[in-house]
């Protein structure tokens, strides 16, 4: 049975594999995962994961993950901006699980999250080119670019209301 409910520090490693593991599929930055892990783990890629309740809990947002019988199939978290603005973070979907609608649940959970929590827009960042999918889906879901907010310069910005 799907089940989305929201991260316990007993599974920050099973996520952070997750999520490298994803990188990994999408990027193919390093010939191995070991490699992609080794290298994101020396440049402390994932430490609001580590610091989830920091990075996202106190701030009012969510860290949820999307399971079947204990096993993690994808992430994704909410962390609150200024001025009623909510941002998607670290949304990731097994490979094997794309086209079952599970992205689509995982995505409704966050959107339900940030209106629960005021929210009036929800805004993500992706890169259009390896990420070809994931930008696809984020059309599809309704997010429009919008301008790049953040530091990576290949980063493509979008952005919704919450409805």
């Amino acid at each position: 049975m799907i089940r989305i409910s929201s991260l316990r520090p007993e599974q920050i490693s099973e996520v952070k594999h997750l999520i490298y593991s994803v990188v990994h599929a999408v990027f193919h930055e390093h010939p191995t995962l070991e490699e992609s892990i080794a290298y994101y783990e020396s440049i402390a890629k994932l430490r609001d994961v580590e610091e989830f309740q920091r990075a996202y809990l106190e701030n009012g947002g969510v860290f949820l993950v999307l399971s079947e019988d204990g096993r993690l199939l994808g992430t994704g978290a909410l962390r609150l901006l200024e001025g009623g603005v909510g941002e998607i973070k670290r949304l990731w979907l097994l490979p094997e699980y794309h086209g079952q609608g599970l992205g689509y649940r995982l995505m409704r959970a966050l959107l339900d999250a940030a209106r629960e929590r005021g929210c009036t827009r929800v805004r993500l960042e992706t890169e259009g080119d390896p990420q070809t999918r994931a930008y696809r889906f984020y059309k599809k879901m309704g997010f429009s670019e919008i301008p790049r907010y953040g530091e990576d310069p290949h980063a493509v910005a979008m952005e919704r209301g919450v409805d």
